[in-house]
């Protein structure tokens, strides 16, 4: 007979297992979605449907820096590598932005060149393309969106694929307006606004120099420690991220005379869980030196 702990543990799997699967259902979507809007865009000249493709290898990349993400979490750390290979996924998710720093800079170069004299572009095979590209982020979404929503990986996904459907509907937009007899500069427009929202690599540069988590008031951290009872001060705080979704903290906490440290230290652990969602703790307690102490080591001789 099995215990309530490998119940959980295996429910645990077959959540990431379904996680997964969505994935991979989202990551054949986005590829189908690219190669269409690549060739497309090449058939009809349109510069926002390019730029709408550009933005598909973004949410491509982020699928499978996703799903390397949940392969390499299940690996131990070893040796030197204390933290496994969780920060695989930083270093691909760089490589990965630089990709897309040239993709934007070559988009916004064509834009900016058309501007002057745009070229003719197929509204209707425009119009076509952004309305297959809308359905199908309005599908792999929805694929996404049914899965367990307390999955960091799968959440990280779905937000990129909800975000692209914005550029579907600039495509969308782009080939109506030349249909109803707007000028075809509107398509350089959209394809420059497309390579301007696209994410780029300020995430994994903020990680790779151990920022605080996005949204951790690093202040306001010292300040929840500074008001548990019994903590007299805090010092060399430091709030950095390991990798995606996995923040850490190490300090050293001045308490009291006589309080139980053990007790605040399970206490701080609790709050930075509970408040700043931050688990990896590492606290150094520190006892408040008295007088005594502190005059005899004044007049120690050197």
């Amino acid at each position: 007979m099995h215990g309530p702990g490998h119940s959980h543990s295996h429910a645990l799997d077959a959540r990431r297992a379904d996680s997964r699967r969505r994935m991979w259902w989202a990551l054949g979507i986005n590829v189908g979605l690219l190669l269409a809007e690549a060739i497309g865009g090449v058939i009809t000249g349109s510069l926002a449907v390019l730029a709408d493709a550009g933005h598909l290898v973004s949410d491509a990349g982020s699928i499978v820096l996703a799903l390397i993400a949940a392969r390499l979490a299940a690996l131990p750390a070893a040796g030197r590598r204390t933290f496994g290979y969780q920060r695989s996924e930083v270093l691909a998710a760089l490589v990965n932005g630089v990709l897309l720093v040239v993709v934007s800079i070559a988009i916004a170069v064509a834009a900016i060149g058309r501007f002057a004299d745009p070229p003719e572009i197929d509204g209707w095979g425009v119009l076509a393309l952004g309305v297959f590209g809308l359905a199908g982020n309005v599908a792999a979404t929805l694929v996404l969106a049914r899965g367990q929503r307390d999955d960091i990986n799968l959440e990280g996904v779905l937000r990129h694929s909800a975000a692209d459907a914005l550029g579907s509907v600039g495509v969308v937009v782009a080939g109506a307006f030349v249909l109803l007899g707007g000028s075809p500069v509107v398509d350089p427009i959209v394809g420059l606004l497309i390579a301007i929202l696209m994410r780029l690599i300020k995430e994994p540069v903020d990680v790779l120099m151990e920022a605080a988590p996005a949204g951790v008031d690093v202040d306001g951290v010292g300040q929840e420690i500074c008001g548990e009872e019994g903590v007299r001060s805090v010092h060399d705080l430091h709030v950095w991220t390991v990798t995606s979704g996995f923040g850490a903290i190490a300090a050293h906490v001045v308490v009291a005379q006589g309080a139980d440290r053990d007790l605040i230290r399970r206490r701080l652990e609790l709050t930075l869980r509970d408040r700043f969602g931050i688990e990896h703790t590492t606290l150094q307690m520190e006892e408040e030196a008295s007088q005594e102490l502190l005059h005899v080591e004044n007049v120690r001789p050197a």
